[in-house]
């Protein structure tokens, strides 16, 4: 009977031991940057002070240095210097632009909320103002912020006007970002804990109106509110409008100037050394109708090694969207080109392209697109198709299709013929080449292309009608033709494209909106 109590006593002081062990670990895991891979997207308080008519709004749910701590953490041990020095320096760069020392004024107070706002200042589309909303951990840091924002910043002589509007106060000017010219200037503290910096009283009072009018500010935007759900994930969160799509972002006009495009929102997040992108695209209907991707589709057929693959569900009508800037190997204009093109506008899908080592290879349906609907057009491209049997191939002939042309000789102009493409059949699918070891390679491989398959898994996203995924050398060429990429390549003072080991995205219909995921692979 004794026993009992001593051995409650062992039970009591063992639980209370086992809770402290877990709720130290779980402050310890709330604090990790790893955290960031699963941060919740929520409403951004400086959200309040952004107008929904703001063309470009990005908003930072971390502080300066959380990003930098990842990229810390998630590298290998030798790499961990240098890759927390590149964020770190992108992260300076971005601050230096907008005229601010990041380690002498922010890295003390700066709270985990940054937000950068462009807002509209006239009736041309062309006049911008700019917000800046930086949140803080603690009351002073803000304030001790502003002092010493207008101590450095402000030209001798010059007033300063101090007001209030709204019930705020503002201060306004003219000043010297580190830097730069002296240039309209205004600052407003939110709370104790959100300073506002814009390029103007006029920002300010904008942002200060639609403050106090749900009815005009993006955190009571029941759209956006829906977005951030769906999006569930995220560290940071882009807001667009039509007129920024191509400006600000780099996007395709054929994308901006489409009048069904309403907004986008796409949140960033880590996963490991990769950063993935999702978005949602608003759209109007009658919306983009894409199928879904078939289970048992021509990429489960496909063989050997692979640089780049692109799977289309609807190639046709993928082609005629505005997404087609996306189908850049099959919407190309040169020779070699040519036959993908036609191929892909004729079939009604699913159809798959992949870049190897010998050339180009495509896949079919066996009957889609007939060879009888593509006569006069590979016609009019100059291209004469004639069967052609080979021993490897027994008794299935080939279709080949060759380009005539004169060529200058010693004594006179010679018939040159080049082969333009082939196509072979096997089974339920046709396979077209650039040429013939292309298709002996498909016919003779064993191997899946692990990689690129490996890529698509990896976005989650099976029943895409548009995927493509890339190895290290197309993935940093798309990348770097990207104008945001070559923004934060300038901001950085480096080419950010050197870590880049592949790239992969995927797009399919989701309600009203076209969902749109991206995934970035680094070194690690």
């Amino acid at each position: 009977m004794k026993a009992r109590p001593f051995l409650a006593v062992v039970l009591l002081v063992a639980v209370l031991l086992l809770s402290l062990g877990l709720a130290g670990w779980w402050l310890v895991w709330q604090r990790s940057p790893l955290q960031l891979q699963r941060q919740p997207l929520v409403v951004p308080l400086s959200a309040r002070f952004v107008p929904r008519s703001a063309p470009l709004a990005l908003y930072l749910l971390a502080d300066g240095n959380q990003p930098v701590d990842y990229a810390r953490a998630v590298a290998p041990n030798r790499q961990r210097r240098p890759s927390a020095e590149a964020v770190a320096r992108l992260r300076d760069g971005a601050f230096a632009a907008a005229g601010i020392d990041y380690s002498g004024e922010l890295a003390e107070w700066l709270g985990p909320e940054i937000t950068l706002a462009l807002l509209e200042t006239g009736a041309d589309p062309g006049d911008t103002g700019w917000l800046l909303a930086l949140r803080s951990r603690d009351d002073q840091g803000a304030r001790r912020f502003l002092q010493r924002f207008w101590q450095t910043r402000s030209l001798a002589g010059t007033d300063l006007q101090i007001s209030r509007y709204r019930g705020m106060g503002l201060i306004s000017g003219r000043g010297a970002l580190l830097g730069q010219e002296p240039a309209p200037l205004a600052t407003a503290l939110i709370d104790d804990d959100l300073v506002l910096i814009g390029s103007g009283r006029g920002v300010l009072e904008q942002a200060l109106d639609v403050s106090q009018i749900d009815e005009l500010n993006q955190a009571a935007s029941s759209r956006f509110q829906q977005q951030l759900q769906q999006l569930e994930r995220g560290v940071v969160v882009v807001q667009a409008r039509p007129e920024a799509l191509q400006r600000w972002l780099g996007l395709p006009a054929s994308l901006a100037d489409d009048s069904r495009v309403t907004d986008l929102v796409a949140a960033l997040r880590p996963q490991g050394t990769a950063l993935v992108v999702d978005a949602l695209l608003g759209w109007k209907e009658p919306g983009l109708q894409l199928d879904p991707a078939e289970p048992e589709g021509p990429l489960n057929q496909l063989r050997g090694s692979s640089r780049q693959l692109l799977l289309l569900q609807n190639p046709a009508s993928l082609l005629a969207s505005p997404l087609a800037p996306a189908l850049a190997p099959l919407a190309g204009s040169s020779d070699e080109e040519s036959l993908p093109a036609l191929v892909a506008t004729r079939d009604a899908g699913p159809l798959l392209w992949s870049e190897t080592a010998d050339g180009w290879v495509l896949g079919t349906a066996a009957d889609r697109p007939a060879l009888a609907d593509l006569a006069a057009d590979l016609e009019r491209q100059g291209l004469v198709m004639a069967p052609l049997t080979l021993a490897s191939r027994g008794t299935d002939p080939v279709q080949v299709w060759t380009r005539l042309s004169l060529a200058d000789g010693r004594g006179d102009r010679q018939l040159q013929a080049s082969l333009a493409g082939a196509r072979s059949q096997s089974g339920a699918w046709a396979w077209w080449g650039q040429n013939l070891a292309v298709l002996d390679r498909q016919q003779s491989a064993r191997g899946l292309p692990h990689a690129r398959l490996e890529q698509l898994t990896a976005l989650a996203m099976p029943s895409a009608p548009l995927q493509r995924a890339m190895a290290a050398a197309p993935a940093r060429d798309w990348i770097e033709g990207w104008q945001p990429w070559r923004l934060l390549s300038g901001l950085a003072g480096t080419r950010l494209s050197e870590p880049v080991q592949g790239a992969s995205f995927a797009a399919q219909a989701d309600g009203e909106a076209l969902r749109l995921r991206a995934r970035l692979e680094l070194a690690g």
